[in-house]
Order: structure tokens, then sequence, then C-alpha cells
């Protein structure tokens, strides 16, 4: 999710395309969140490993 989020920011930023670029952050910082939530052993949605 944070990669797909970069590459929609990235692709966002030199399209200008303001939609993307909104994307491109919500995902990066919802994948950064639950990247953090996995790696400190918490259950996110029942499951151990968010990946």
């Amino acid at each position: 999710m944070i990669i797909l989020g970069l590459i929609l920011l990235i692709v966002g930023i030199l399209a200008h395309i303001a939609i993307l670029e909104t994307v491109g952050v919500v995902l990066l910082v919802v994948g950064a969140v639950l990247a953090i939530l996995g790696g400190t052993g918490r259950a996110i949605g029942g499951r151990n490993h968010y990946f």
C-alpha cells in the first residue's frame, strides 16, 4: 500500500492531477499506520501481520 501510494503521488505530481496526489498521500499515511501497528505486534483485522 505504501508503494502504491508513492507511485500515485509521483504520477499525480508529474501529471498535475490533484486527485492522484490526494489518493497517494492517503494511501501513504494508511500504509504507514498499518505497517507501524503490524510491527508492534498488534493484530489488525484479525491478522497478526498486515503483509
